[in-house]
């Protein structure tokens, strides 16, 4: 994921899960270590589309969803992918075998995270740093992948085993999967609940 990325599931984790919609630019620098330009550089097209409001010393979310669907047009999911293998078990039982210290995202995180899913699915996408676990439990085989691992950075682990609701959403946005729009409408939906 690029850096801006990380402003905008930070800012978005901040609105969705924790109801906190004013920010400084230090503070989110700080918090995610990255450089004040960085942050600069993220806000600068959320401003442009009135996303945020800029006041002298912080600024303050004024359209969520803007962000939201900002960041799902810019994301490239598959860039991030650094494995991918076919697994010849329900998704259920590849979730049951990871190691630890993954995340999990796109429609494991959904399930995880709401306790149900709006339809079935056979694909697991998790994030994980060290493939030598997973390749150990997943060796690699031939066929239509179905388990696909995306390269995990170093501040996911602040936000759970899942990923959080925005990232879960612009991951589903972007994925293949003709069931991923089933996912998309729902967890919408649930956006919108905590965005009212």
């Amino acid at each position: 994921m690029l850096k801006a990325e990380f402003v905008f599931r930070e800012i978005l984790f901040q609105v969705l899960e924790k109801k906190i919609y004013v920010f400084t630019q230090k503070d989110l620098a700080e918090r995610l270590d990255v450089s004040l330009s960085n942050v600069n550089f993220a806000l600068r097209p959320l401003r442009k589309m009135n996303a945020i409001k800029v006041n002298p010393r912080n600024f303050s979310v004024v359209n969520a969803r803007k962000i939201l669907y900002y960041w799902s047009s810019v994301r490239d999911l598959k860039k991030d992918i650094i494995y991918k293998t076919r697994v010849e078990r329900p998704a259920r039982e590849i979730e049951r075998a990871m190691p630890s210290g993954i995340v999990f995202g796109a429609f494991s995180a959904f399930k995880f995270k709401f306790k149900g899913v709006p339809a079935d699915y056979s694909e697991v996408y998790v994030y994980g740093g060290s493939l030598s676990e997973i390749r150990k439990r997943f060796p690699e085989r031939k066929g239509n992948a179905n388990l696909f691992v995306l390269q995990k950075d170093e501040l996911m682990n602040s936000y759970g085993n899942t990923t959080p609701i925005a990232q879960t959403f612009v991951d589903l946005w972007n994925l293949p999967e003709w069931y991923a729009k089933d996912f998309l409408k729902e967890l919408e939906a649930k956006i919108n609940g905590l965005l009212e």
